[in-house]
């Protein structure tokens, strides 16, 4: 519950985050007269912003809000850069609007977020949340809805709340060409959006059992593969990694940083000690099939930032019994590459994403 004074009486109401956020334990009511340096000092003091006025000026305070916020300076790394982000985070998370049952909005010029907020959140009734994070589930519908072209499909796949977007299509074109060994079946670990394992069933894999530990991956994926008419060749089941039985081609694209997650979202960029990565590399021997292979699609961005030393994965790989026959390698296009006032801009134009075919 999220409690605060407002016109002389004590009022409460359920906290609302997707993302896990805490609720503020000091709130002060606020509205359009609210000056955006008074908001922000507040907000780095631990108070939150209970929100009364005009929707598109909380947006607007919002940003204010986001141009006093810190950035990392260029090349101060990756913890430094990841402390930023938190900071900011905390700090923007402080302005809260509040909810009406059915999801409705009571702000002037509120948008209609019913839809939005029924694929996010879990509860339908009254409720205070963070403005910041609404507006991501306002975005996140808009992709779900439209839609992500990847061209190794030629069609769309729809990316829920939460669930990683394949918008970085390098990984899922080196998944599309790379040679497929002589088999009926394979596993998708991590399905996420599903993409990989809809690229499998595409290529003619008959049998692919894609499996993923999120519920709300279980959903995007089973949703994409009845949109792309898959269900008849790729099963979808609930399962940390490996699912029961064997498969000729094992295919894993873990989180690619050995980072603690902080957020929902976190979870589909940062592999705590690499925990995701190891299970794939200890579990393959048991559930390959006599010469098939093993796909590894990682990035050495982890490497680029000093997370993971070099030649830290061949060796991994190596320690369970396992060679490279081949490596497919690719250049990723960032935008934030080019970006001088990006911390990690060096790291990124330096990245390179490979997928590593194994073999016993």
């Amino acid at each position: 519950m999220i409690r605060w004074t407002e016109a002389g009486r004590q009022h409460e109401a359920p906290w609302r985050s997707a993302l896990g956020a805490p609720p503020p334990k000091d709130v002060v009511v606020a509205d359009d007269r609210m000056p955006a340096a008074t908001a922000y000092r507040l907000a780095c003091e631990g108070t939150a912003l209970l929100w009364r006025g005009d929707f598109n000026n909380a947006r607007q305070l919002l940003a204010a809000m986001g141009h006093r916020c810190k950035h990392a300076p260029p090349g101060s790394g990756f913890h430094r850069h990841r402390q930023a982000q938190a900071q900011r985070a905390h700090t923007l998370g402080m302005l809260l609007i509040p909810f009406e049952a059915g999801n409705l909005i009571p702000l002037r010029r509120a948008p209609d977020v019913r839809q939005a907020c029924a694929e996010a959140y879990a509860g339908q009734g009254p409720a205070v949340g963070p403005l910041r994070e609404l507006l991501g589930v306002i975005g996140a519908h808009e992709w779900r809805r439209r839609g992500v072209e990847v061209p190794a499909l030629g069609d769309r796949i729809h990316p829920h709340y939460g669930v990683f977007s394949p918008i970085r299509g390098e990984y899922v074109d080196l998944v599309a060409q790379a040679p497929l060994p002589a088999t009926d079946t394979a596993f998708d670990l991590g399905t996420g959006s599903g993409v990989l394992a809809a690229v499998l069933a595409r290529r003619g894999v008959e049998h692919v059992v894609a499996t993923d530990l999120d519920p709300r991956a279980i959903a995007c994926a089973c949703d994409n593969l009845t949109r792309l008419h898959l269900t008849g060749q790729v099963e979808v089941r609930q399962a940390d990694l490996y699912p029961p039985g064997r498969a000729g081609l094992v295919v894993c694209n873990p989180p690619w940083l050995p980072a603690k997650p902080v957020s929902l979202l976190d979870q589909a960029v940062y592999d705590p000690k690499g925990r995701m990565l190891h299970g794939f590399l200890d579990g393959l021997d048991d559930h390959l099939e006599p010469g098939g292979e093993g796909w590894l699609v990682m990035s050495d961005l982890a490497e680029q930032l000093d997370l993971r030393a070099p030649g830290e994965l061949e060796a991994a790989i190596a320690a369970d019994g396992f060679k490279v026959v081949d490596r497919l390698d690719t250049r990723p296009h960032h935008p934030r590459a080019e970006d001088e006032d990006d911390p990690l801009s060096a790291a990124r134009a330096a990245e390179t994403t490979s997928l590593w075919r194994l073999r016993r």
